[in-house]
């Protein structure tokens, strides 16, 4: 068994563009570049720190109510 070859590929490929067809096969990359900017998107936004978020925080005083128990 030798593997997977170059014009296996192509073949396989063709054979996906004949079934789909050019237009779905751009919109579904289309879909997907969307969807991994969106995935690297929301990982970048985890490595934000903590001291931005204070400072936006103490801009935005809320009042605190207790209840009584």
């Amino acid at each position: 068994m030798e593997g997977i070859s170059i014009t296996k590929l192509l073949v396989i490929a063709v054979l996906i563009i004949l079934l789909f067809g050019t237009s779905k096969l751009r919109t579904l990359g289309a879909d997907l570049g969307a969807a991994l900017k969106g995935f690297k998107k929301a990982v970048g936004d985890d490595t934000t720190p903590p001291a931005a978020n204070t400072a936006e925080n103490q801009s935005n005083p809320q009042s605190v109510e207790k209840k009584d128990a």
